[in-house]
């Protein structure tokens, strides 16, 4: 898989990057081949109000133990009487609470403040107005948060990733709780780091164990290293994050099925989303969402962010499986729906007012089977999704569904619960979808359901109807013969052969004193870095020397005069040249110059990108 970045007005791309919400025009304009960053309707849970609007009217009321994990919260100026009869019950038991006051859209710690006197908050400003965990889980001394990074791939079916790794973002002075002499001392109770970033005890360490900037994996060895329970903290992060996900996943696939009208469940979605979850552990190691960003900072203003981001990454695209024969497949398919609606083909004749019983049980059975057809057909396609994402996880492991049946049941009943208080008087056709029997059944299931209604269609023909026999038991040997090859399976065989022969992909090593990995032979048997710098020396694939320079991906480039000494800049990933042509080196010179920052061509406001 590679990417060359292209123009902007491109409307061919693979990949199109934005760094800012995408309009529903946009998306439902796409090809199926294409992909976008952002999913319409996830604002729900990136805007600070309506994330607390959709967790405390909704799902924390219907399901509060398995809610608890988000500070209460008010949404200003609509819940300013709310507000202001909590603190006076408070007062009423001679308790005080301080409240931290952050905008209603805000980012990067923009306008927060914390306060204990309620009385001087304006009733008509538009703002949210949280409890503050004036107890957190402390390190050194100081207060952190973890910044969880989550990849969606799909929201129907609804599929969520984890990153194993992120950043541990700490405070620059040392904690104590919140009083009247220390309320603005911002540098000690928040921990954003584009705040903490301009005080001067900010510590910038190229390693993952010291410095203001950490890394999660170096938590982890933390965490297993003063014996608490490393296992559970993942756990109880998981479901933080799956649960919040499912009360956005009623308005993302309302959303996303508006902008897509007429694709059909589980096919291939055009929208992915990275999410950057802000989460904070108070002493007891219980996590509580602070917010969720939509659009997570790829800067890499130090070698952590670089190295953890690069990561989050190039294992996200592997897993969306963009590839350059996508949109070839998908010209092949719009010619063949074309020529089906031309002729008629698949479609179901309508009954007519007199039709006979017995036509109405066959116009009943065909309809069965095509429906069943449909599901099996979606089945087979999940399965080769799912084998793909096994194979190319990196370091995301999937968290959404999971492997554990209990745990589904219970993720699966939350999301009939998020299901019913949004489907509640409207989207009737998604209401009926959700409840439909075949979604929750497996490729066996619905082969028996087609094989019984092949039989009771039999029946109604008046032909001699099979006997259903019993399955074979997997125990049982399979028959030795081999079937023959048929003369097409044959010549398609040889055309295989062939192709692998011209390719130069017969599978040999190379010769003696060279070593192959991910693609290349490098004389001397040294290796080559599939993913890093450009790469120094001569290349030569299984098949030919390459001929251009070529950049990779983890080397994403800012606009650099450099660039214009190149004749040609593609990208690589895994070591997967862009036109079968890598690259010869440049200078060291030039190398140091080109040797950019990763994700900084992505932090444009839209960047376009082809597979090739």
């Amino acid at each position: 898989m590679a990417f060359l970045k292209t123009r902007d007005e491109d409307e061919t791309a693979n990949l199109i990057w934005n760094d800012s919400a995408v309009q529903h025009e946009k998306i439902a304009e796409l090809r199926n081949y294409q992909r976008i960053n952002h999913f319409p309707g996830m604002g729900e849970i990136c805007r600070k109000d309506c994330l607390a609007r959709n967790m405390a009217n909704r799902m924390i009321k219907s399901q509060p133990q398995e809610y608890s994990f988000s500070p209460k919260t008010w949404i200003f100026p609509a819940e300013y009487t709310q507000f202001q009869n909590y603190v006076k019950e408070l007062r009423r038991k001679r308790k005080q609470k301080t409240f931290i006051v952050k905008p209603a859209n805000g980012a990067m710690g923009h306008g927060i403040s914390l306060i204990r006197n309620c009385e001087k908050l304006p009733a008509q400003d538009h703002f949210i107005v949280q409890e503050y965990l004036d107890k957190p889980f402390l390190m050194e001394g100081y207060k952190f948060d973890l910044r969880i990074y989550i990849l969606v791939t799909s929201c129907d079916p609804l599929r969520i990733f984890l990153y194993n790794d992120g950043l541990v973002r700490m405070g620059t002075e040392k904690y104590h709780a919140p009083n009247e002499s220390n309320l603005n001392q911002l540098y000690m109770h928040l921990t954003n780091y584009s705040v903490n970033k301009h005080n001067e005890n900010f510590e910038r360490d190229e390693t993952a164990d010291r410095g203001s900037k950490r890394s999660i994996g170096w938590f982890t060895e933390f965490l297993r290293t003063n014996d608490l329970d490393v296992a559970k903290f993942w756990g109880d992060v998981s479901e933080l994050v799956v649960k919040t996900l499912i009360v956005a996943e009623p308005h993302v696939l309302h959303a996303y099925r508006m902008c897509r009208p007429g694709q059909p469940p589980g096919s291939d979605s055009v929208c992915f989303e990275v999410l950057g979850f802000d989460i904070i552990l108070d002493r007891k190691l219980k996590p509580w969402l602070l917010e969720i960003n939509r659009a997570p900072s790829f800067g890499t203003d130090q070698k952590i962010d670089y190295d953890v981001k690069k990561g989050v990454l190039l294992n996200a695209l592997k897993l969306l499986n963009i590839r350059a024969s996508d949109k070839r497949r998908n010209l092949a398919q719009q010619k063949a729906e074309a020529q089906r609606r031309l002729y008629g083909q698949g479609s179901m004749k309508k009954l007519s007012a007199g039709s006979s019983e017995w036509e109405r049980q066959r116009h009943t059975l065909e309809r069965r089977k095509d429906e069943l057809k449909e599901r099996l057909a979606q089945v087979r396609k999940q399965i080769s999704r799912e084998e793909h994402e096994n194979r190319h996880l990196g370091n995301y492991r999937r968290i959404y569904p999971p492997d554990d049946k209990l745990l589904l049941e219970k993720y699966e009943s939350l999301l009939s619960a998020a299901f019913q208080t949004f489907l509640a008087g409207r989207a009737a056709s998604l209401q009926k979808e959700m409840n439909n029997p075949l979604k929750r059944m497996k490729e066996e299931d619905i082969l028996d359901l087609l094989e019984q209604c092949e039989l009771d269609d039999e029946k109604l023909m008046g032909k001699s109807s099979r006997q259903r026999g019993p399955k074979t038991l997997s125990s049982m040997p399979e028959s030795t013969q081999t079937p023959k090859k048929t003369e097409g399976l044959q010549q398609r065989e040889q055309l295989q052969q062939q192709q692998l022969l011209r390719l130069g992909g017969r599978g040999e090593r190379g010769p003696p004193g060279e070593e192959r990995e991910e693609g290349f032979i490098r004389p001397g048997g040294e290796q080559i870095q599939a993913i890093g710098a450009l790469q120094q020396g001569p290349l030569e694939t299984s098949n030919q020397v390459c001929q251009s320079r070529t950049l990779c991906l983890s080397d994403v480039i800012r606009p650099n005069p450099a660039l214009d000494l190149l004749p040609e800049v593609h990208l690589l990933v895994d070591g997967t040249v862009a036109h079968r042509r890598a690259a010869r080196t440049c200078s060291e010179a030039l190398h140091s110059q080109l040797t950019a920052q990763l994700c900084l061509a992505i932090s444009l406001p839209e960047s376009r990108w082809l597979c090739q």
